[in-house]
């Protein structure tokens, strides 16, 4: 248990961990009408104490990671358990799908918002050193995350082992120096009391109001713990939160809120705390940790991204396995690059974290709306105490909509960059999801029943040794390519399988329940095999395999049938607009070939060419 508990406090709790170098600062200095008195002071360390026991240890801890997806959590297994892919497009749950999408298309922002802001903050330490270093902070921030890209293909294997003992070191040192800061000023602890964040908001009003929005930096790793729940299980991330986390991160606030009420012109509260000849290792160890967040946050991209295009919402991508010994991690090429560069361009374009800080938290508030909302569906779905989690589910909502409202107010200084991006994901996700339904529909246009084809053809065609696997989609009518190669090549295998790969609502499914096997009379076969949205599909394997369910496969003699399609793009057609068809199109094209994703071998493989009008 302590080794995992290690292991999670270097993966999960990376970007909340790097929040003390720039949360308390913001809630001050984002802010003009927000000036330094003590009253002020308590009333922000109030909010702060209390936003992370109510959102990290009362609603991530004890109620979300309770929505286990078989032991996975985050936003797609969540939606996954409301079983919404087939429903009807106006039913209750399709609308749930569509708002768990939109929730994870929002962590796409996330994911270059969290690189930019924490490695840029760290670098920014160096300028209370000395002001000489300010024209080399962009420089060497973009360097530092240029080269965090550029070794995402080797993946985390190589340096994982020291992310666990870094962040210890981290969370220690956040400890040390807030303790340096609240023997200053003791009574900084009365900020427990509730009635001082009561009292900050009755005496600033609307303004204070708006402080939630910086105030909610402090929890902007939460949708991490629950995400990370598969890779840990729940105990180790919750051992590591109260034992280690949660002290660490309280002592630094207080530390920084003491020092601020000792000296209110401070202006850098987390460097300050440092004593002078500490604070280059202090910014060395700042960099370390926010490597390590970005990190963490790259690969849960990478993790959505794969899971997906598992369930149908994204075109097939090149997905690499790194690692033999762990399946979590992975690297897929092109989401590395497009991060890379929206990264490198945040920190050019906004140049300070003070100013992206005014870009962050819009999608993240908006995103733990999202999933308080889909929690509570599934815990009605499951009967868990419906009374009991209404009201529940009422009072997050309370507080997830309190920073979300305040978060709105920073989309003309930035909070638009997240929803755009994750605007457009999900209308990516959108377009390939009805081209594809589109591109169904036409294709079992002309088809005919499949038994009837059997009958037809099954005793009347030339029958040649071998087999022919036929890569379709499941249903009763017959494959459209198995009529196009009949038709042009007069001739059908000894044996012909007609293989689906479905993904199911499940991280992972057995290799007990990973095949069906009908067999459909005269050599024919339907071949179904089952795998998780955390699982890779392997055709070959599940082939070779098939001998334990009757059926025999020699894969020297076996060729593979897949299609080719070419989509024409026409408004005779119902469905999409031309522009949008010409879109889907697009990335149809640029989709990973069937035969490299189902890593079926490319030298028995046939394509079949298919024009297909939109």
């Amino acid at each position: 248990m302590p080794v995992v508990c290690l292991a999670a406090l270097g993966i999960v709790y990376g970007d909340i961990g790097t929040s003390p170098i720039y949360a308390l600062r913001e809630a001050f200095y984002a802010h003009a009408s927000i000036d330094t008195q003590a009253s002020n002071i308590y009333g922000v360390l109030s909010l702060m104490f209390w936003s992370l026991i109510v959102v990290i240890s009362i609603k991530y801890l004890s109620v979300v990671m309770r929505a286990s997806n078989n032991g996975e959590g985050g936003i797609i297994a969540l939606v996954a358990l409301l079983n919404p892919w087939k429903t009807e497009k106006a039913s209750r749950r399709y609308i749930l799908m569509l708002l768990g999408l939109f929730g994870a298309a929002l962590l796409y922002g996330d994911g270059t918002i969290t690189p930019a802001i924490s490695v840029l903050s760290a670098i920014e330490g160096l300028q209370v050193a000395t002001p000489a270093f300010q024209p080399y902070v962009i420089p060497v921030t973009i360097a530092i995350l240029v080269g965090l890209f550029l070794i995402q293909h080797r993946g985390t294997s190589a340096v994982g082992a020291f992310f666990g003992p870094v962040m210890l070191l981290w969370f220690a040192t956040l400890g040390v120096l807030g303790i340096g800061g609240i023997v200053q000023h003791p009574g900084v602890f009365a900020a427990i009391n509730p009635m001082h964040a009561v009292t900050f908001f009755a005496t600033n009003g609307f303004a204070g109001f708006l402080v939630m929005g910086t105030v909610f930096l402090v929890v902007t790793g939460g949708e991490a713990l629950y995400a990370d729940m598969g890779h840990f299980g729940i105990a180790p991330i919750r051992i590591a939160w109260f034992a280690v986390v949660l002290p660490g991160l309280l002592l630094n606030y207080f530390g920084q809120g003491a020092l601020m009420l000792s000296d209110p012109q401070t202006r850098q509260p987390f460097y300050e705390l440092a004593p002078h000849w500490a604070l280059y290792p202090v910014v060395l160890i700042a960099t370390l940790a926010t490597v390590i967040a970005s990190q963490a946050v790259i690969s849960g991209v990478f993790s959505l991204t794969r899971q997906a295009v598992q369930l149908g919402q994204l075109p097939r991508m090149r997905i690499i396995q790194t690692s033999r010994e762990s399946y979590g991690q992975i690297y897929i090429p092109i989401v590395n690059w497009v991060l890379m560069a929206a990264t490198i361009g945040l920190v050019i374009g906004f140049k300070s974290s003070d100013r992206l800080a005014s870009a962050y938290g819009v999608a993240v508030s908006l995103d733990m709306v999202i999933t308080t909302v889909l929690a509570f569906f599934v815990a009605r779905r499951w009967r868990w105490f419906p009374t009991f989690a209404a009201a529940i589910a009422l009072l997050l909502i309370l507080v997830d909509l309190s920073f979300f409202g305040a978060n709105v107010f920073k989309i003309p200084d930035g909070g638009w960059y997240p929803l755009v991006v994750a605007g457009l994901i999900f209308f990516l996700m959108a377009t390939w999801r009805t081209g594809r339904d589109l591109v169904g529909r036409r294709l079992n246009e002309d088809t005919e029943p499949l038994d009837e084809f059997i009958e037809a053809h099954a005793d009347q065609s030339l029958r040649v040794d071998g087999t022919a696997v036929f890569m379709t989609h499941a249903g009763t009518r017959t494959p459209p390519m198995l009529l196009h190669h009949l038709r042009h090549n007069k001739v059908l295998h000894a044996q012909v399988i007609l293989l689906t790969v479905h993904t199911r609502d499940v991280p992972r499914v057995p290799a007990a329940d990973r095949m069906e096997i009908e067999d459909l009379g005269r050599g024919f076969y339907r071949m179904q095999v089952y795998y998780g949205f955390m699982q890779a599909a392997n055709v070959p394997v599940a082939l070779r395999f098939a001998e334990e369910y009757g059926l025999d496969v020699d894969l020297d003699q076996t060729t593979y049938y897949v299609g080719r399609e070419t989509l024409i793009p026409t408004a005779d057609v119902p469905g999409m607009m031309v522009w949008r068809e010409r879109l889907f199109a697009y990335m149809s094209r640029n989709a990973m070939p069937a035969t490299a994703y189902y890593l079926i071998p490319s030298d028995r493989v046939v394509e079949l060419g298919l024009q297909i009008e939109l």
